[in-house]
């Protein structure tokens, strides 16, 4: 049995975010094919995500106790390590990540529970994990003139290589404002996941 982690930030109306719809579907097909799994989702622009603060920066794993650290950031951090599976569907917005997600992995990104400090450097604390990133693009990113240009699959690839998440996957969904059937993008991609969501 396994805990998984659905994250996902977008302001766009209900229904209207072409990650999310993917994402969902997804999300659907797993529940029917993994029934004893446990899935949290978080809606990041929901959740109580602020910018960290200097105090906030004060306050290690260390100095808290399991009960005192779910007061604090720190409980996203918590949540993050216990998980054994990540699905994150994110638009492109200014060739980056919504600041909201940049945000949380702040929260995230904590010693003594999602990495440690080594003589050698930083290693990640979260082995043998998994995830798969439902990106949203209105052009076309994954290769070509524009793919330099990409740094939000980039940039969650990174972070999450950083924690010790290295079986990463991304399902890319572009070109749905460069003139395209948008509608026809999504559903071909959906096509392709019962069988994505049976080896996640």
């Amino acid at each position: 049995m396994a805990t998984v982690l659905y994250i996902h930030a977008n302001i766009k109306p209900e229904g209207t975010s072409r990650s999310k719809q993917v994402a969902d579907e997804f999300v659907k097909q797993y529940r029917t094919l993994h029934p004893e799994d446990t899935l949290i989702e978080l809606d990041l622009y929901k959740e109580d995500i602020d910018f960290l603060r200097p105090t906030d920066l004060m306050v290690t794993a260390r100095e808290f106790d399991e009960s005192a650290r779910s007061a604090t950031h720190l409980r996203y951090a918590d949540q993050f390590a216990k998980a054994d599976k990540y699905i994150f569907a994110t638009p492109l917005w200014n060739l980056g990540l919504p600041a909201i997600v940049k945000a949380y992995f702040d929260y995230v990104t904590a010693a003594g529970i999602t990495f440690t400090y080594t003589a050698q450097g930083p290693v990640g604390l979260l082995e043998n994990k998994k995830a798969i990133h439902f990106a949203a693009r209105g052009g076309f990113y994954t290769e070509g003139p524009a793919a330099d240009y990409e740094m939000a699959d980039r940039y969650l690839k990174t972070i999450l290589a950083f924690l010790g998440v290295y079986d990463y996957q991304t399902v890319a969904i572009e070109g749905l404002d460069a003139g395209g059937d948008s509608h026809q993008i999504v559903s071909d991609i959906v096509t392709t996941l019962p069988q994505l969501a049976e080896t996640f």
